[in-house]
């Protein structure tokens, strides 16, 4: 199951969300003031850390601050990390990816202005702490991670995971498939990752969607990956993709454009029916994300990856991960910022989310 650390966090009475009762830490003088339901009229929401309530440094490190819960009971979503890295090709380091998202995290806020989304007045979301992955079998984290997720699923829960390498969905897509069938997928990335097998494995990042087709996880046309682009050993490195029905976008089809038109199409594409959002770091140009194992040039944008996110706004994204931030190859944190500010994009577009 997960592992977690203590919770601060409480429920108010008659509630839809997490009460959030911050620690002040034990440097702090007195006694920690914990903020009741009946002092302000949007205290049952979760509030971000500010001056006025809790320094950015302070406290347990967890997902914006969240509470930490050791169930998804009674949550509509939450940030779940998966500190995997053994199914990686190139470089390793993405298990650490899930810590340093979280430790980015701290600058974010808890409304979105440019959408006007309200997760934490629409949701109830906490931190479930980190998937217990068996390090040295592949196959057996696979296995503890699908039933990991098949539980926060069946809780009704949507799942937001902090990854680890591109495996990691393969297994989170079989639970949300056991639940809603064969999804949807905007799948936004340098790399298909349908690899048949290498070295004699069929298991491991490069063949994350290989291995979901053969099981008939996905609906095939409704899957679209955005941002393919790198040297190959073939001259049509997508014919499988293109062969199975994906729409493949290639990263120079996205060059010096806004992709809010692509969206548009993709929203139509999806039809109202379930979604999962599958987005490895990258797909980003080097020149913003170098923290990843496998990086490509000549990537997308920031600006393009929020247009992306933000484009699927109001789908029925049924969950969502963030994928092969590699933090011993960006010692500057800009990265996993990056990939923290995503995580919130991608919990600002899940269907119940309110907006002014």
């Amino acid at each position: 199951m997960l592992r977690l650390l203590t919770s601060s966090c409480a429920r108010g009475l008659g509630s839809r969300v997490a009460t959030w009762r911050p620690s002040l830490g034990l440097l702090s003088p007195g006694s920690p003031r914990i903020q009741q339901a009946s002092e302000a009229s949007d205290a049952r929401y979760h509030q971000s850390s500010s001056c006025e309530s809790l320094g950015q440094l302070v406290g347990i490190c967890s997902m914006m601050h969240l509470p930490l819960q050791p169930s998804p009971e009674g949550l509509d979503a939450a940030f779940i990390g998966v500190p995997l890295d053994t199914g990686t090709s190139n470089r390793p380091g993405a298990r650490f990816g899930p810590r340093r998202i979280r430790e980015e995290s701290v600058m974010l806020g808890a409304v979105n202005p440019s959408t006007g989304a309200l997760p934490f007045q629409s949701l109830r979301v906490a931190d479930l702490g980190d998937v217990n992955v068996n390090l040295y079998n592949l196959q057996d984290s696979c296995r503890l991670i699908r039933e990991v997720y098949q539980n926060v699923i069946a809780a009704g829960c949507i799942p937001l995971t902090l990854g680890g390498d591109h495996t990691i969905t393969y297994p989170i897509l079989q639970a949300v498939a056991k639940k809603h069938g064969p999804v949807g997928l905007v799948h936004v990335g340098a790399h298909t990752n349908t690899a048949d097998k290498t070295l004699g494995e069929k298991v491991y990042h490069r063949t994350a969607f290989r291995r979901s087709v053969d099981e008939g996880l996905l609906d095939c046309k409704r899957v679209v990956q955005i941002g393919i682009r790198g040297s190959s050993m073939t001259l049509d490195p997508y014919r499988y993709s293109r062969s199975q029905g994906f729409r493949v976008v290639l990263a120079e089809d996205c060059w010096m454009k806004s992709l809010v038109p692509l969206m548009a199409e993709i929203r139509q594409q999806m039809e109202g029916k379930p979604l999962y959002i599958s987005f490895c770091i990258d797909a980003l140009d080097p020149a913003y994300a170098p923290g990843t194992g496998a990086p490509e040039v000549a990537g997308l944008t920031p600006s393009q990856a929020l247009e992306i996110i933000r484009g699927c706004q109001g789908l029925n994204v049924v969950g969502c991960d963030l994928v092969e931030v590699s933090p011993p190859y960006d010692l500057s944190g800009n990265t996993a910022l990056l990939a923290a500010n995503l995580m919130f994009e991608m919990l600002c577009a899940l269907p119940k989310v309110t907006t002014v």
